[in-house]
């Protein structure tokens, strides 16, 4: 049985373990309302690293371990960003969920991208936080260095989290790594109908402003919000300025 991390004690929680195509999720989904926020994580990340932005919003939220990260076991083989999105897209379907709003940080940014381009049917809403890869920055190496540089004076938190759900990745994190440098997201935004907001920590080396504004033309109707003295962990933790973004962009959907 999958650990409660994100619910509160108290809160009625359905965890699901979903296959579908050679590859497993695991979902925590608690809370009630119509349009549940439906959390994917970055690289090396699990739901955990949405328990301070969880405590902040209100309705239902599904959070997702995706296929080897958290608790989720290891695929076959390494999946594509395109095929992390038609998981979570049949994960939904098969809820009966088809006004999701979508919130994915980091890599998350990038299947949720491809799950309002490739499933429109099963998506309300779409928030970018944090959003990779930049197009002018596509490597490893550029990647790892400015997460690096990101992490240097960032929360203990933040550090520890992260620390924790990278060794959870397992030993196929670098393949996992080259599936996100490679995929292309700016193709997916340009088929993207929903309302979507972009968020970015002011201080983000990983989703520089030019990258940002660059996503924000790319979709009619595009928000950027940027978030003061934050950066590429600001939905991991003090996700307060974040959360209440986020609430206000629901609530006028």
């Amino acid at each position: 049985m999958p650990e409660r991390l994100l619910a509160p004690e108290g809160t009625r929680v359905q965890f699901t373990e979903f296959e579908h195509g050679g590859a497993t999720l695991i979902a925590e989904d608690f809370g009630s309302g119509k349009r549940p926020v439906v959390l994917l994580h970055g690289i090396g990340m699990g739901r955990s690293v949405y328990v301070d932005l969880v405590s902040r919003i209100d309705g239902r939220v599904i959070g997702i371990d995706l296929p080897g990260f958290g608790e989720a076991p290891e695929p076959r083989r390494t999946l594509t960003m395109e095929r992390h999105a038609d998981l979570v897209a049949a994960f939904l379907r098969e809820q009966g969920i088809t006004d999701a709003v979508i919130l994915g940080h980091s890599m998350g940014s990038q299947i949720g991208a491809e799950v309002a381009a490739r499933h429109p049917d099963v998506v309300a809403a779409l928030i970018l936080a944090g959003p990779t890869v930049n197009s002018a920055a596509r490597s490893i190496r550029a990647q790892a260095v400015y997460l690096l540089s990101d992490l240097i004076g960032e929360r203990p938190i933040v550090i520890w989290r992260g620390a924790r759900e990278y060794l959870r990745g397992g030993p196929n994190l670098l393949r996992k790594m080259r599936a996100t440098i490679v995929h292309r997201p700016e193709h997916a935004y340009r088929r993207v109908q929903a309302p979507v907001l972009v968020l970015r920590g002011e201080e983000d080396p990983l989703a520089p402003s030019a990258w940002c504004q660059e996503i924000v033309d790319a979709i009619p109707g595009a928000q950027l919000a940027e978030i003061p003295d934050h950066g590429h962990g600001t939905l991991i933790s003090d996700s307060g300025a974040a959360a209440e973004l986020i609430r206000a962009f629901v609530a006028g959907i």
